[in-house]
């Protein structure tokens, strides 16, 4: 049985927590979300609409969401040809079209969801690009072509790639671009603007700052001990993506991810999303900006962190990409660089069960979490109301 507001004062008293927060936010807790990213936030929605009296709190560790979802680039894609190939050699064709599929139903619902304005979607398309010294991968990609467009036509009804023209001047690369018409782009930040607005039109508690340490279930709830205070939940959802071993779920590890913007540019004429290195590097426009992140192959190991920054390494050589590829006729400036986290694994599924009995987790989303964030939250919802 939950304790009283009352019986816990003596408890938080060091922690200079009134009757009033303890009453309003920390008493009767009936679900739990830690993580206010994509997952959590649809997570806790999903539960809203189940259960509309149902007390729901999520537990932020940031000021915002800390680990991709304010972090990412706004691709609202499924994979470049060569992550598909890539993904067929550690996985079955059933398996791959699966994970495709559920990415792009998760576009769609997020679209449906929070509505095409409200995100600013643009559907400018995708394009693969390959180096000179990707010379076999840029061959096969062209010959497999076909053999993946037969694969996804069942789901799409249409070819996905095709071949096209590279027409915006990048320098160093093989003479041909892979074209996806079905790719887009959106604002990460309005993306996670509307739905903290759709969570707080729903009464969903979401309280920042607060780390998650530990949890202990008990018979009748789940214990849950932060680096501010200690309380009781009738359920616990775990949805922290690239920091679940910090609480100990297994086969997530994290992995940074590392961005810089520029500075306005004049008559910048790139418009769409572009992936590099099988999906390493991607970058895209975005007010009159070009967006450019990846490079952890460079340093897989020193990247498996949850330290929120970058290094030298990786940034020199977005910088050489930018200003040898990319914008070869172009003085550019960059504005900022930050870092996300994602959470990756051996396995692209997403790791969606019950870690016990009043205890669930829905991570390991492997850098998409844009397409299937939302249905990874609706599914952890619909797991812990089983």
């Amino acid at each position: 049985m939950p304790l009283h507001p009352l019986a816990q004062i003596q408890y938080l008293r060091s922690m200079n927590l009134s009757y009033w927060e303890i009453k309003s936010w920390l008493s009767d807790v009936d679900y739990t979300i830690v993580g206010s990213g994509i997952v959590g936030l649809n997570a806790a929605i999903a539960l809203k609409e189940k259960h509309p009296k149902a007390k729901v709190l999520v537990l932020e560790r940031g000021i915002l969401p800390q680990g991709a979802s304010t972090k990412n680039a706004g691709f609202a894609c499924f994979g470049s040809l060569s992550e598909i190939l890539d993904d067929l050699q550690h996985h079955t064709e059933e398996e791959v079209v699966a994970l495709i599929e559920k990415r792009w139903k998760g576009l769609q619902y997020l679209r449906s969801l929070l509505g095409d304005q409200a995100i600013d979607y643009q559907a400018h398309g995708g394009y693969e690009l390959f180096t000179k010294e990707d010379q076999l991968l840029y061959e096969q990609c062209l010959a497999e072509m076909s053999t993946i467009n037969r694969l996804l036509h069942p789901l799409f009804q249409r070819e996905v790639f095709s071949v096209q023209d590279n027409l915006f001047g990048f320098q160093q690369l093989q003479p041909k671009l892979l074209w996806n018409a079905l790719e887009g782009q959106l604002d990460t930040g309005k993306m996670m603007q509307a739905l903290l607005q759709k969570a707080h039109e729903k009464e969903i508690l979401i309280v920042n700052g607060v780390s998650v340490l530990s949890y202990t279930e008990t018979v009748n709830t789940v214990e849950v001990e932060t680096d501010q205070f200690s309380f009781q939940s009738k359920q616990l959802l775990m949805a922290t993506n690239g920091f679940a071993s910090q609480l100990n779920i297994e086969a997530t590890q994290p992995a940074r991810a590392q961005v810089l913007i520029t500075k306005p540019i004049a008559n910048l004429e790139i418009k769409g999303t572009f992936h590099l290195d099988r999906g390493y590097y991607y970058f895209r426009n975005i007010d009159n900006r070009i967006l450019l992140g990846g490079g952890r192959n460079l340093d897989f190991k020193g990247e498996e962190t949850t330290e929120l920054a970058q290094t030298t390494l990786i940034q020199q050589e977005l910088e050489r990409l930018l200003k040898e590829t990319i914008l070869p006729r172009k003085e550019v400036d960059i504005e900022t660089r930050w870092s996300g986290i994602m959470g990756v694994g051996s396995q692209k599924k997403p790791v969606l069960k019950q870690l016990s009995d009043r205890v669930y987790c829905g991570v390991r989303l492997g850098g998409m979490g844009v397409a299937i964030g939302s249905l990874v939250g609706r599914e952890l919802a619909e797991l812990a109301n089983q």
